[in-house]
């Protein structure tokens, strides 16, 4: 009798069960939209195809929220989409006043705290695709969304039910079509599975993804200001791929060194989460999973959430061609830092032994590790949100008892005597990442030297402090080595982040009492002014930038800060170097951040003719009859080596075979002593001037006599 009722209940078409499940029937999947199904191989989503999925889930699913949160750099809908329970997204202004007052004790009673808990979800942001040749995450967003939005097995119920799921399709939708679109017009072509010759971002390319406090691009400051700073959330997934002859996935624990103003608990977080995540996915079957290998824990460039209360678990799957499949044997694997891939081992237990490697093989790597981090952060809801607690009422103590080092009290910014631009785009910068900046109400010493009344203060006992004292103060990089007595370990990134030496601005770390300050002071305006001597002097020149089809970040960063000051220049190609008469048409010609060999020789054979051969023999004449007629040549950084072999100057780089095991600095700030009088240096106004040096070369003259 039993049986027969149970049988009767399930089948009965009016009960909620049967309507849950025709409405899931009735939800748009992505094949259903792409017109394939996702992971195939060879087959590339377009921008509009993912927003067209997410529009159509929005309107189908009560669990799926979708929201356009502006503009890309070129012009399409950026999005963010949020997954949970129908009743939490039907709230989620209320749920977004809950995670507010965990995060800060300052908005909340303390009778409070207990009934916050108990209604607070996790917070959880999965970032995708901010670097367009990692193809994965143009489609795996789309699964995970299909995943949830119909999904009815206990571990869906519970994502649903304890967590809020912001889902960025992808940080870079303009890379989407740009790699995309190449990739489609190469297949079956010799250019099948290579990177497009221009930068998948208009102006940063791979270099997107290190923009996480200086918010350069609108598409980061979308992410920060109606992601992070709206939500703060517990745990950010950052979606990525690495190399493929390696490991299949990375997943956290990192490698040292950690950035000491890390809160260990966000380190041991971290940790706990990604080995959880680990053991869940090689219980399922999946191999090839390193974990303390290749990457560390020391930039903010790359790991806003760091410092923001948030864990962040960085996935880097293993690539292909972009879709199209490669294979290995076990015997061609390689290595990463930290493991080898033939070798089992405590943060390599399963061997990947090798074969093909498709594009849907990468999707549900992302998909299976994305899912077990849900999985996990659901069930541990309640420990999440304690822990978050604990961060920021320890965030509000000065006694940091973790701190390797001491703490100031504040850091005390005068505003006179000051480049006014530099300024106020320091604190810009401090403010956009969620610092709160004041002024002092009377006078404040450091040391001999006194500020007044009216300075700018930034507290380190605030919500983000430890970010602040992090851009605020010189770091100092942990000297690691290979084995004892040997050469230093190779950092993974940049090593130096230091705002007053970035802008040229006078800071002072104040360890005395409290201060008195104001309330947080509003956005500071940005000043502006003219230079009418100096622009009689110098006169507008007519500037040309180089922009090679070996495409570099450096020419982006150039364009953007250019277009950014509303500079006039004209990009220009291999072919116009070539034809001559640079002194025509232009007074100045930068050629941007480039190694020698790919100024010089261009593309390789895999790409069209069309887009080989870089400068050539035609274009280094050009270059020195540019010169000799007046023209001014602008090499930057690596590009250098090329200008003193194409020009033959009378300069060496005296780093110039040097191993990296007797000089390496990939990413540093170092202090400069300056000519003065020189045009170049009239205006810099810095207390410490300083110099981004990033694998760099250094001169010495070797014939004063032409100089």
């Amino acid at each position: 009798m039993l049986a027969g009722v149970l049988a009767a209940t399930v089948l009965t078409p009016t009960h909620p069960l049967a309507a849950q499940k025709r409405a899931a029937t009735a939800l748009p999947t992505p094949a259903s939209v792409l017109g394939y199904e996702p992971g195939a191989d060879r087959k590339l989503p377009t921008w509009k195809q993912v927003t067209d999925y997410f529009t159509a889930l929005d309107k189908a699913s009560p669990r799926v929220t979708t929201r356009t949160l502006g503009k890309t750099t070129l012009g399409r809908p950026f999005l963010a989409v949020f997954i949970s329970d129908s009743s939490t997204l039907a709230n989620l202004d209320r749920y977004k006043q809950i995670q507010r007052k965990l995060m800060d004790p300052r908005l909340r009673k303390p009778q409070e705290l207990q009934q916050l808990l108990i209604d607070g979800k996790n917070v959880i942001l999965i970032t995708s695709s901010i670097h367009s040749t990692e193809v994965g995450g143009f489609t795996t967003p789309l699964v995970l969304a299909d995943r949830l939005a119909r999904g009815e097995t206990a571990d869906a119920k519970s994502v649903l039910a304890n967590t809020i799921v912001i889902l960025v399709p992808s940080q870079n939708p303009d890379g989407v079509d740009i790699v995309g679109d190449w990739y489609r017009s190469t297949l079956d072509s010799k250019s099948e599975g290579t990177e497009p010759p221009q930068l998948y971002h208009k102006y940063t390319g791979h270099d997107n993804n290190r923009d996480w406090y200086a918010f350069t691009q609108v598409e980061t400051r979308y992410t920060v200001d109606s992601l992070y700073s709206q939500w703060d959330p517990q745990i950010v997934n950052d979606v990525h791929q690495q190399g493929g002859n390696a490991g299949r996935i990375f997943i956290p624990p990192y490698m040292d060194p950690v950035e000491p103003n890390i809160d260990p608990i966000l380190t041991a977080g971290t940790n706990a989460l990604g080995m959880a995540m680990g053991w869940r996915m090689t219980a399922e079957g999946k191999s090839g999973i390193a974990t303390n290998a290749s990457y560390d824990q020391w930039s903010p460039a790359r790991q806003y959430s760091l410092y923001h209360r948030g864990v962040r678990i960085l996935t880097e799957t293993a690539s292909a061609r972009l879709a199209t499949s490669v294979e290995y044997t076990f015997d061609q694997l390689g290595s990463g830092r930290g493991y080898e891939a033939k070798t089992a081992t405590w943060n390599f237990p399963a061997l990947w032994k090798g074969g093909k490697w498709t594009y849907g093989d990468i999707v549900a790597y992302q998909v299976s590790a994305s899912w077990a981090l849900l999985v996990e952060a659901a069930k541990d809801r309640r420990a999440w949100l304690e822990s978050y607690v604990a961060l920021g009422d320890r965030a509000m103590s000065p006694a940091r008892e973790w701190s390797t080092s001491p703490v100031p009290t504040a850091f005390v910014i005068p505003k006179q005597k000051q480049d006014p631009q530099a300024l106020q785009r320091l604190l810009w910068t401090l403010q956009h990442g969620q610092v709160e900046v004041r002024e002092s109400t009377a006078p404040m010493s450091v040391g001999s030297v006194a500020y007044p009344a009216g300075s700018y203060v930034i507290s380190t006992t605030q919500p983000y402090g430890g970010y602040a004292k992090t851009l605020l103060e010189r770091q100092k990089y942990p000297d690691l080595r290979e084995y004892p007595g040997g050469p230093p370990k190779r950092p993974y990134d940049v090593t130096a982040h230091t705002l007053p030496l970035l802008f040229g601005v006078d800071v002072a770390a104040y360890t005395g009492a409290e201060p008195s300050v104001t309330a947080p002071v509003a956005a500071v305006a940005e000043p502006t002014y003219s230079v009418p001597e100096l622009s009689r002097k110098t006169g507008i020149p007519r500037i040309a930038i180089y922009r090679s089809f070996a495409s570099t970040m450096d020419e982006g960063w150039t364009r953007w800060m250019f277009d950014s000051y509303g500079v006039a220049f004209t990009s220009i190609t291999d072919k116009d170097v070539r034809a001559g008469n640079l002194g025509g048409r232009f007074d100045v010609v930068i050629i941007p951040d480039q190694n020698a060999r790919q100024i010089a020789g261009g593309l390789g054979a895999a790409f069209p003719d069309s887009l080989r051969g870089g400068l050539g023999e035609p274009g280094a004449q050009a270059l020195a009859a540019f010169v000799r007629g007046g023209g001014t040549l602008l090499a930057f950084n690596n590009a250098s080596d090329y200008a003193i072999e194409a020009l033959k100057l009378p300069v060496k780089n005296v780093l110039a075979g040097v191993r990296n095991t007797d000089f390496y600095a990939p990413g540093s700030l170092l202090t400069v002593e300056l000519m003065k009088g020189h045009l170049a240096t009239v205006n810099v106004t810095a207390p410490v001037p300083a110099i981004w040096f990033e694998n760099s070369p250094a001169f010495e003259i070797t014939d004063p006599s032409q100089t």
